[in-house]
């Protein structure tokens, strides 16, 4: 049926007024009673929650211009409690209404954890059937997701959900954890869900039932390694919330051991849910081969399997969780935590770049480096550039300066141009640095446009009078790039010098970063670095000058 021409005519001479008079209570509150009755429809909430978003913009303008500005906040509140039931951000705000500023969850971390929000909305509106959820230490996801489960908890009383981790004591806090949000005065569960009530609770076995019709707990907080089998059931509208499965650093050092979680993880939770459940899996990346690494894998190209990734640092390398009132991680502690940590464990922890130590190709502690000062003699400066065209990869030039031997001298990396811009961000740029570093020849790969891209950037380094040997040369087909990186690699380890990591740029340090997390075993998101590498000891190899002297012919 939907909302009436009657009702849709009536909330808009309600806006007509509002727009040719201002923003007054009056106007505001009426119209909120006609989204409230309208979204009493299932068909008319989308409609009801488009009217809400006007209300409350109404609001926050009277409020700033101090128009009605107390009845107003009071009606953004009510907006907020109308929503609740439809809008998971909503509810959490709504949810701690009675909290003085400093004590709130959320609000505080809105800035950064909003993306997620989002993605939880997406969940529970039907458009994705499993989300991923990757953020650093203690930031706030356990919590966000527990919010989660009490508002669906809210939404659907009689469904069966689930909540799981590494052991029973994680078991026991989101047992206790959601037993408070919906029976502690200080939130305002029963203000936004007055008809759902507890109806029994068992602290022994962590459930919680919120009908008395079901058999199964409407929750049921389990650790993977407590009984499941015929005491667990996951309704097809309700949720698998998995987090943490990996229960330490020692564990995801042991591939047996992963392999063994992941198996538990299918044969003991995922076998409880019904056609239509869907999952929610929080938790540390540790590893390519965790729980997590295992489904992003399997299920990477699937649309209705999102994985969202928040580091701790951003690309200007500060901190992502630095909420309000003094609340989560500033820059100054993450930067500490990445000098005391080994680096790829930092990499895994904290910035979502999971490991396998024992498939890294270009470990750290075999690469060499140089404090910036040259050896002493002869050498070609040389540039190969891998143009990007998108897809979250970067354009990755580094530059060489190759001393000796062509196919044996050692060749130093003084600067590396490692940006994910498109071509109107990166040409200035390569032409930049091709006039700093002034070397004697650089060369593009030509495909996908690579060609145009190397003849502009010839165009531009001859305005500005540099003349170099620019070519370009489209990828071979004959090895595909991974076994190639691998070809390659001994030498580029044993050959190539790069800066020590505190004198490298912000651009060159991603480089690095990339470089030393690509493993032969497993996939990589990316591999621009070591291909750039990899292009770059191709050119010296197979195209340094030799010098050439006339002399007479003997005979």
């Amino acid at each position: 049926m939907g909302v009436s021409e009657k009702i849709k005519n009536l909330a808009n001479g309600i806006k007509e007024d509002i727009n040719q008079y201002g923003v007054n209570y009056k106007d505001l509150s009426d119209l909120l009673d006609i989204a409230a009755d309208a979204m009493e429809r299932e068909d008319a909430v989308q409609w009801g929650l488009k009217v809400t978003e006007y209300i409350k913009e109404c609001c926050e303008y009277g409020i700033a211009h101090k128009i009605d500005s107390i009845p107003l906040y009071d009606l953004e509140w009510k907006t907020l409690k109308c929503e609740s039931p439809y809008k998971f951000e909503s509810f959490l705000l709504y949810m701690e209404k009675n909290r003085i500023p400093k004590k709130k969850f959320y609000e505080p971390r809105k800035r950064t954890l909003k993306v997620v929000v989002d993605d939880l909305q997406d969940l529970e509106d039907g458009k994705l059937d499993f989300l991923g959820i990757s953020l650093p230490p203690r930031v706030g996801k356990s919590t966000l997701c527990i919010f989660f489960l009490t508002w669906v908890i809210g939404r659907h009383p009689e469904s069966h959900n689930a909540m799981s981790g590494h052991s029973g004591i994680l078991a026991d806090r989101f047992y206790n954890d959601v037993q408070k949000l919906t029976q502690n005065e200080e939130y305002t569960f029963s203000e936004i869900f007055p008809e759902v009530k507890l109806c029994k609770k068992s602290a022994e076995k962590n459930e919680l039932s919120f009908s008395e019709l079901e058999a199964f707990a409407t929750l049921t907080c389990r650790g993977i390694d407590g009984t499941w089998t015929g005491a667990v059931d996951i309704s097809s509208d309700g949720y698998l919330y998995v987090d943490d499965m990996v229960r330490d650093r020692t564990e995801s050092l042991s591939p047996l051991r992963l392999e063994n979680r992941y198996q538990d993880y299918l044969n003991v939770l995922v076998d409880r849910k019904n056609d239509g459940s869907k999952e929610l899996m929080v938790g540390t990346r540790w590893n390519v081969l965790d729980s997590l690494g295992r489904v992003e894998a399997e299920n990477q190209n699937d649309p209705r399997y999102r994985f969202r990734k928040i580091p701790a640092l951003n690309e200007n390398d500060e901190s992502n969780f630095e909420y309000d009132y003094g609340k989560g991680f500033s820059t100054a502690y993450y930067h500490k935590m990445r000098a005391r940590l080994d680096k790829n464990e930092w990499m895994a922890k904290y910035m979502q770049r999971p490991f396998i130590r024992e498939g890294l190709l270009f470990p750290e502690e075999e690469l060499n480096f140089y404090n910036g000062v040259l050896p002493d003699g002869d050498y070609i400066t040389a540039a190969a550039c891998d143009v990007a065209w998108g897809g979250g990869d970067s354009l990755s030039m580094p530059f060489g300066k190759a001393f000796g031997s062509r196919d044996d001298g050692p060749v130093y990396i003084p600067d590396w141009i490692f940006n994910p811009g498109d071509k109107y961000v990166t040409k200035p740029l390569v032409t930049a640095k091709c006039l700093q570093n002034e070397p004697n020849m650089v060369k593009f790969e030509a495909d996908n446009g690579g060609d145009e891209y190397a003849e502009s950037i010839d165009s531009l380094l001859q305005e500005q009078g540099f003349k170099t040997n620019v070519s370009w040369k489209k990828a071979s087909n004959k090895m595909g790039k991974l076994a190639k990186i691998i070809q390659y690699a001994p030498d580029i380890k044993r050959r190539f010098y790069f800066l020590k990591p505190e004198m490298q740029s912000q651009e060159y340090k991603k480089a690095m970063e990339e470089l030393m997390m690509f493993v032969q075993v497993g996939s990589n998101p990316h591999d621009d670095a070591a291909d750039g590498l990899v292009q770059l000891l191709q050119l010296i190899i197979g195209e340094l000058y030799a010098k050439c002297e006339a002399v007479d012919r003997p005979w």
